[in-house]
């Protein structure tokens, strides 16, 4: 391994890290374009290396800062980690069935689909608060 991958590895954990800490979302949203693009993985290796950090001690430090400030519930959070668990089994066998390509266009879909309604959701938001 080179310095260089070494390097691109490090910033894309600590974006992927800060990004999730900052709004909430897994990191695979940066960790697999990265993986794909930067270090030419395919999209299967990319999505695996990706649910590597899902790993409970990885999330435990920006979960505890939300814990202190009340901000989690908890009710809410293990029906979505049991379903979860069921999800990622699912979709896993589901992604590793299809070509690469397609799931990397779906993929991509998701992601503009979900960015455009939190883009227009957040300048509906700045237009009321002006009001």
């Amino acid at each position: 391994m080179t310095i260089q991958t070494i390097l691109i590895l490090a910033a894309t954990g600590l974006m992927a890290g800060i990004l999730s800490g900052f709004v909430g979302v897994g990191g695979g949203i940066i960790i697999v374009p990265s993986l794909v693009f930067l270090l030419g993985m395919s999209q299967h290796s990319a999505q695996g290396t990706s649910l590597f950090v899902l790993c409970l001690p990885v999330v435990f430090l920006a979960l505890f800062n939300y814990w202190k400030e009340g901000q989690v519930n908890w009710k809410f959070g293990l029906i979505i980690a049991i379903t979860f668990l069921i999800g990622g089994f699912v979709g896993s066998k589901l992604s590793l069935k299809l070509s690469p390509s397609l799931v990397q266009i779906i993929f991509g879909l998701i992601m503009a689909y979900v960015s455009f309604r939190l883009l227009f959701a957040g300048f509906s938001t700045l237009s009321s608060d002006e009001s």
